[in-house]
């Protein structure tokens, strides 16, 4: 593609975004801009449509910069040499949550993008981190701090971001409008130019930028370039779908907010053709879908609603609900993928669970949830009611047992949770704190009185490494019982993104599904006991092929009687492939 078919596309997607926004500048203008700054003023490569940019080796790890400290020596080396020492080899991909100065929400009310947070380390350390790992980054692109120097010029009413903010009026119709806070939507600030009134989808340190302005467009794409240059491969688009707001809409998942992506996808693919993007979209399923577009939107989205369903299908014994929504799940395309995890910074949504548990499920999670010392976070409905928006747990907490209370199996079924996602179709990402098997940090809680530090904890590195050397607690065993899952996973054909996937029928006790490779050589049947019973599963279920040779990777041995029965132990996970690779 050269660069005039370049700028006449981008042309073509600003016109889109801005149709109904007066500019003083030409479309044309606004794209040579974007170029620029990209530096893309030549021949570019042409970026190959429906082509995946990923294979079964790459596992991302999710991990704030400083969640392993050490006295002496900045965390972002302290995180390399974790990741040299535990991880290489074995988990490719690193997501390092913001690593910005910032005034809130552990990060993500960003004051500066263009710098790394001090405490952290310096644009050195990143590097250094990208040279080995894939390096994913948060593009937290919906609002900034409101201590930034941008914010600092709309209230002077002069300056770089005196115009950057949305702003409202309190008598506007705002019914509508969706958001998964309790806090007043609008903050009363005296500016330069008068009284505004800034939108705040989140909180009132995180005000929303106005992207009717290309100047904030423009103002981004400068940040993407830097990212890049520092070696940043995968853009995480924080809370992407409350960028564009419209007085008197539910501004979320609007036209122009999917056209922004596209746009995002079409600079920041043609710089690199190796990145790629993931939108972060917690709600329902169905809109969470949409941010794919045709293959020409997000390359990766956040699969939301595996959280909530994997939890609750292993706190009640029954996979229903989790095999329901799985077979309804579309085929990522070629140049797409699933993001699928279970635990993160954040807690476990709910939303997306909203259409596929019924209420008397959600209720009854939550209360379980809560009987094993989690938090829960709460949303405004649109009826004005209070609903529970997250639950705030560590994974490993979360499965001390089930609904009839806590049990004997909490490893078994926290490594059943990771066995069944590392399976699945997409790119597995693993929280940093599920795979030391963390537990809830209260001490953290009623530090910071926010439910997600819970599952925030942060190791001094002796302790860590006492933790894991102790025979008596199960961190190491979750980290190398976890490790040896990933190792055996990187190797099969059948376990690549976009690999073909069924799901199985054998009951509600025993969820499965069969996955084969693209080039349909390897087969892998992924079946759970997904209760504390032990569980007969018949081969003859399954579409072992006669002929051919077939093996538990797991435990490594050969199935020698297809008419047998395997006896699965409670939240035993087996995957029988043709193939011992």
């Amino acid at each position: 593609m050269q660069v005039n078919q370049l700028k006449n596309k981008l042309t073509q997607q600003l016109a889109t975004i801005y149709k109904d926004v007066a500019l003083e500048q030409s479309f044309d203008d606004i794209a040579q801009g974007l170029l620029n700054t990209m530096r893309l003023s030549s021949e570019v490569a042409v970026v190959k449509p429906y082509s995946n940019q990923w294979s079964e080796k790459d596992i991302i790890l999710i991990t704030y910069g400083d969640s392993i400290i050490k006295a002496d020596e900045s965390p972002l080396k302290t995180l390399k040499h974790f990741l040299d020492r535990t991880i290489e080899n074995t988990i490719n991909s690193v997501h390092i949550l913001p690593f910005f100065p910032y005034s809130s929400d552990d990060g993500f009310a960003v004051i500066d993008y263009s710098s790394v947070n001090e405490s952290l380390g310096t644009w050195q350390d990143i590097e250094c981190i990208s040279k080995d790992y894939h390096l994913m980054s948060d593009l937290v692109i919906n609002h900034c701090s409101s201590r930034s120097a941008w914010f600092d010029n709309f209230v002077k009413g002069e300056g770089q971001g005196s115009d950057y903010f949305f702003t409202a009026l309190p008598d506007d119709n705002l019914s509508d409008v969706i958001r998964p806070r309790t806090s007043p939507l609008l903050k009363e600030v005296e500016t330069g130019k008068g009284k505004k009134f800034v939108w705040c989808t989140f909180s009132h340190d995180q005000v929303d930028f106005d992207f009717r302005n290309p100047e904030v467009l423009k103002a981004f794409t400068s940040i993407i370039r830097q990212y890049l240059d520092m070696g940043v491969k995968i853009f995480r688009l924080d809370a992407i779908a409350f960028l564009w707001k419209v007085v008197g809409s539910a501004s979320v998942n609007l036209p122009q907010t999917h056209e922004v992506v596209r746009l995002l996808r079409t600079l920041i693919e043609s710089a690199e053709p190796q990145a790629i993007i993931i939108t972060e979209t917690n709600i329902p399923n169905t809109q969470n879908l949409t941010y794919f577009g045709n293959a020409n939107e997000a390359h990766g989205i956040y699969n939301f609603s595996l959280p909530p369903l994997l939890l609750n299908t292993l706190l009640t014994g029954n996979c229903l609900y989790l095999k329901r929504w799985l077979m309804s799940m579309p085929p990522s395309q070629d140049g797409t993928m699933y993001f699928n995890f279970i635990a993160s910074h954040d807690g476990i949504g709910l939303r997306p669970a909203e259409g596929l548990l019924s209420e008397s499920e959600l209720d009854n999670l939550v209360h379980t949830v809560e009987n094993f010392g989690g938090k829960i976070s709460w949303r405004t409905s649109d009826n004005g009611e209070q609903k529970a928006y997250e639950m705030n747990i560590s994974l490993y907490d979360a499965m001390q047992g089930t609904v009839n209370g806590k049990d004997e199996w909490n490893f078994e079924r926290f490594i059943c949770a990771h066995a069944i996602m590392f399976a699945l179709e997409g790119i597995p990402g693993i929280y940093i704190h599920s795979l030391l098997g963390t537990q809830n940090d209260y001490k953290k809680l009623a530090n910071t009185h926010h439910n997600r530090s819970i599952n925030r904890h942060r190791w001094q590195e002796e302790a860590l490494e006492e933790a894991l050397a102790d025979k008596d607690l199960h961190h190491a065993k979750v980290l190398s019982t976890l490790k040896v899952l990933l190792n055996t996973r990187i190797t099969q054909s059948a376990f690549h993104p976009n690999a073909t996937q069924f799901t199985l029928h054998l009951g509600l006790q025993l969820f499965g599904f069969w996955r084969q490779s693209q080039d349909r050589k390897q087969s892998i049947f992924c079946v759970s006991n997904i209760s504390d019973q032990v569980i007969a599963l018949p081969l003859s279920e399954l579409n072992l092929i006669i002929t051919e040779s077939w093996f538990e990777l797991i435990s490594k041995k050969e199935i020698n009687n297809l008419t047998q029965e395997l006896l699965l132990t409670p939240y035993q996970t087996v995957w029988i492939s043709n193939v011992m690779a």
